[in-house]
């Protein structure tokens, strides 16, 4: 052995091992200072945080009569000496102190102590269900200061919990290693260590030069010290953070929930699963390192649900970010090797799909699309990435078998495009998927339409199990029909997993009709036109009483200086609310606006300072875009489906907004609208009892859906009946117009084009 040092038995001796060791103790201090850096900024949110829980606390236990404390000691507990002296609730006990309490004539000790024991129960048992709204509207002292602590965390981004993560397991495996090779520091300490001894420091040498070179590879060197810097990182001032937690509020409160140990109810972000499709996707360690992005516990969640099962549908609600956990799914196969990954949505998101895919990941998205999309596709074959094509594109592409390559995982977002098997996009979709061994399909909605039409989803996933999915599991009851979908379903609600979310306010603004309204509805009616009549309300714009209602809506949200979405199905409402807005509108989005240019839009519209108001169609608008900018939503008539309706609203209403959404339905009485809500409120019962809520009792699925053109000639049925008999009310003389039989020659295609 010389002074230069050389190996013996593998490890590294002399002045080789003096420098790998001085190396190893740099590498245990920046991990050591990592956490407690990460320690003092947990710390400083934890400050400002337990204040502002305890009053949240204190709220509901102030409302909480003083009797309850019975029940948590099952009535052996007496309350009678502590009501006469004044206490009524829960909350003057529990602010109470064990001395106070026994100065009441009739408390002793073991009384007083149990009554606080009670109370501190029920207080625990509060603060695992309240949630901390910040409202940016109206900041004080304590928030400024919770938003501020929180900012260090969220500038620091993802990178701190692999940081925290890796200088943990760092620490706790190199400290001892070092201690072991100390010998190994000094020349003539390793002369007269004796020979067993030296085996045990060179072999505690060799382990730490593994852990050392283990780091090195894993980056964590240069991680360590970009996560110190970002975890001192001030943000400059209190309006700086309050900037910041505007345009990031989606990642503020996910810390808060993670930290105030306040999110979801695990069995509701896990879609309420059974146990042991629940026990094998916890199971699985989803790896982030090609993550840009921190996870929600019931993101994370999805995205190794979307792994361990393979092949499945995730049917979040919108507004949870679907995307994010597929993207999620692939960085972790990705990170485990796999290069190739293909995305199938409609065009009307494949631009935000870029760059999501961008912005969350490190993997590169390349959009297979127009009429460079056979090179663009021959690119994705020879270099990887994430291929992003459109349902009408993935025709014209070569099949999975003739590529020559199988993608490591198949995407196909908003997949209920996909549930007719006949159509040329399905059969597309299917030539992809079949031979894949990770296919994830995306969709808010799979529950809209029949039972058959979910059931032809999982066909292309689990051909095995679609023969379980049959109308008998409906009449059986929802848990019936929720145990034999589970292997490839998970859904979870906004209300069940975004407690953080600002309420949703939504009103009927009912109106009457004017007379210039009124004939034209009547008109309509006549002639058996059933989207005349949806859209008779705007036929005269100088008298709309709808129009009237939209134009104060608006004013009093340019007061307040909000931003409005007015969400028609018709183009040329939407065109007679332009024209009645003035300049200064964005769109409309329609059908006809291409891709780009409606993103371009919704990022002027969001970009803008103060008010605004962004006109859309509900079929652009409602699918795949994200205009969480608004805080008002006007829905200019309602819809046949109850699921556009929820669609539209939750492009406001969803992870990222900040402040209570007010949803507007402008409706006209003893109308079209009218009969339209009737119909369609036991519709939209059921739709919650397979793909909302699953806990509505027992119904049949095929009852689900009411098709456009029943429900059309149902309604228009009905209002040509009732005017005939208003009619003949209001007249002495029989005048009833034989019109009842027009309806089967309905012109609903005729005229009911939404552009």
């Amino acid at each position: 052995m010389t002074e230069a040092g050389s190996t013996e038995g593998g490890a590294p001796t002399g002045r080789a091992a003096r420098e790998l060791l001085a190396r190893a103790d740099g590498l245990l201090e920046a991990a050591r200072g990592v956490l407690a850096d990460h320690t003092r900024a947990v710390g400083a949110v934890r400050t400002a945080l337990d204040p502002l829980l305890d009053a949240l606390v204190r709220k509901e236990l102030s409302a909480i009569p003083v009797s309850r404390l019975k029940d948590v000691t099952e009535g052996r507990l007496r309350l009678g000496a502590v009501e006469q002296a004044g206490f009524t609730t829960v909350e003057q006990v529990y602010g109470a102190g064990r001395y106070e309490l026994r100065q009441i004539p009739g408390v002793g000790a073991q009384t007083a102590d149990q009554t606080l024991a009670a109370a501190g129960q029920i207080a625990h048992a509060v603060r695992d269900t309240v949630a901390l709204r910040i409202d940016m509207d109206a900041p004080d002292d304590a928030t400024t200061a919770l938003v501020t602590a929180l900012y260090r965390l969220v500038e620091a981004g993802p990178d701190v919990r692999r940081a925290v993560d890796g200088a943990r397991r760092l620490a706790t495996g190199l400290e001892p290693l070092l201690a072991a090779a100390g010998p190994a520091r000094g020349r003539l300490r390793m002369v007269f260590t004796r020979r067993e001894a030296r085996a045990r420091v060179l072999e505690a040498v060799a382990s730490v030069r593994a852990d050392v070179a283990d780091a090195v590879e894993r980056g964590l060197p240069p991680l360590f010290a970009q996560v110190s810097v970002d975890l001192l990182r001030d943000p400059g001032s209190e309006v700086a953070a309050w900037v910041d937690f505007e345009l990031r509020s989606a990642e503020y409160y996910s810390l808060l929930a993670e930290m105030s140990g306040t999110g979801p109810d695990r069995d509701a972000a896990e879609g309420f699963l059974p146990s042991g499709i629940a026990d094998r996707v916890r199971g699985l360690r989803l790896d982030d390192a090609r993550l840009r992005v921190s996870l929600r516990g019931y993101q994370s969640f999805g995205a190794r649900f979307a792994l361990a099962q393979k092949r499945v549908i995730l049917g979040d609600e919108m507004g949870l970010g679907k995307t994010v956990q597929a993207i999620a799914a692939l960085a972790h196969l990705a990170a485990r090797g796999e290069t190739h990954f293909l995305v199938v949505c409609p065009a009307s998101v494949l631009i935000n799909w870029t760059r999501e895919v961008r912005a969350r990941s490190t993997l590169r998205p390349l959009p297979v699309h127009g009429p460079q999309r056979q090179e663009a596709f021959a690119e994705w074959r020879e270099s990887g990435g994430v291929a992003l094509t459109t349902f009408d594109a993935l025709h014209t592409l070569p099949r999975a078998g003739e590529s020559g390559v199988r993608p490591g995982m198949l995407v196909v977002d908003e997949a209920h495009y996909v549930k007719n098997p006949a159509t040329r996009r399905a059969r597309a979709v299917s030539g992809w998927s079949e031979g894949t061994e990770h296919v994830l399909f995306l969709t808010g909605t799979p529950m809209e339409n029949r039972v058959e039409e979910f059931r032809s989803l999982v066909r292309h996933l689990q051909p095995e199990l679609a023969p379980s999915v049959s109308t008998t599991h409906g009449v059986a009851g929802s848990h019936a029909f929720r145990r034999a979908v589970a292997p490839a379903y998970l859904r979870r609600n906004q209300q069940d997993v975004l407690t953080e979310l600002p309420a949703l306010v939504q009103v009927d603004e009912w109106e009457e009709f004017s007379e210039a309204d009124q004939r034209a509805y009547h008109e309509a009616v006549a002639a058996g036109h059933f989207m005349r009549m949806r859209r008779a309300a705007y036929a005269h714009p100088a008298t709309s009483a709808k129009l009237n209602r939209l134009r104060e809506l608006i004013a009093e949200a340019d007061d307040n200086g909000l931003k409005v979405v007015v969400f028609s199905y018709f183009r040329e409402v939407l065109d007679t609310v332009r024209q009645s807005l003035g300049e200064g509108v964005f769109g409309p989005l329609s059908g006809s606006v291409p891709a780009a240019r409606r993103q371009e839009l919704i990022d002027g519209f969001a970009a803008t300072d103060g008010h605004a108001v962004l006109l859309s169609q509900i079929q652009a608008g409602g699918i795949g875009l994200n205009m969480q900018a608004a805080s008002v939503v006007i829905l200019c008539e309602p819809q046949i489906k109850p699921t556009m309706e929820h669609q539209a609203v939750a492009r406001a209403h969803r992870m990222g907004q900040i402040r209570t959404v007010q949803v507007h339905r402008l409706l006209a009485t003893d109308s079209v609208d009218q009969r339209m809500l009737d119909i369609l409120a036991r519709k939209e019962r059921l739709f919650d009892a397979y793909a909302r809520r699953s806990d509505v009792a027992e119904t049949t699925p095929d009852a689900v859906d009411v098709s456009d053109g029943s429900l059309a000639r149902r309604i228009v049925e009905e209002e040509q009946q009732r005017l005939a008999a208003v009619a003949d009310a209001a007249s002495p003389e029989p005048s009833r117009s034989d019109t009842a039989g027009r309806t089967r020659g309905l012109p609903f295609g005729s005229g009911a084009s939404p552009a």
